[in-house]
């Protein structure tokens, strides 16, 4: 990203096709992002993930919260979660979220990776619950991160460091065509903490 595009707001696009994802870098202060780590990580309902695999119930290290405007139900991995309402912080970085980007969001999946051991697979967040080609608004904080894309055909990839208190935007057909994923890595031994705001589309 260049600095002329740092000013005017609107961060150049990662992907070379098929999908919209941008990178905007910090979106608050230093001593902002530490605040929100902390909050966060003593206040959020924390609960270990669980995944439905082959017919077994496997619980993950990673632990996830989810929450949103009503109790909207949410499957992935054969497994449903229903939303617990917002706090006075997630609708403060919702808020965030959403005049940064120019979208509006109605829930957020959390993510907590205690360290770099804990990541996730390549997968694409196209659920039938959420809007499709809906934008999808990621908030990092604590340990810096690296992020990856692979195309599903061309196989083509791309990664990007995910700096403390910074944000990342997926949206249009990225999920339809490309695979994200948080790779493991031996050199990061604190907690990272992920906000995913999404858009749940009620039947």
């Amino acid at each position: 990203m260049d600095l002329f595009e740092q000013i005017e707001g609107t961060p150049h696009n990662l992907l070379p096709y098929d999908g919209t994802v941008q990178y905007y870098g910090a979106v608050m202060s230093l001593s902002e992002a530490d605040h929100y780590y902390e909050v966060l990580l003593s206040t959020i309902e924390w609960k270990n993930d669980e995944a439905v695999i082959f017919g077994k119930k496997i619980i993950t290290k990673r632990k996830v919260a989810w929450y949103g405007d009503i109790p909207f139900p949410y499957t992935y991995s054969n497994t449903t979660k229903t939303a617990l309402p917002w706090t006075k912080v997630l609708l403060a970085l919702k808020a965030l979220v959403e005049k940064e980007s120019g979208e509006t969001y109605n829930s957020c999946l959390l993510n907590l990776y205690h360290e770099g051991s804990e990541g996730m697979a390549w997968h694409s967040d196209a659920e039938l619950d959420l809007k499709k080609n809906g934008a999808i608004g990621s908030l990092s904080f604590g340990a810096v991160r690296k992020f990856s894309f692979k195309h599903k055909k061309s196989k083509e990839s791309i990664s990007q460091v995910l700096q403390h208190g910074s944000l990342l935007i997926m949206k249009d057909e990225t999920q339809t065509h490309w695979l994200h994923r948080l790779p493991p890595t031996t050199l990061v031994f604190t907690p990272r903490i992920n906000l995913t705001f999404r858009t749940i589309e009620a039947s």
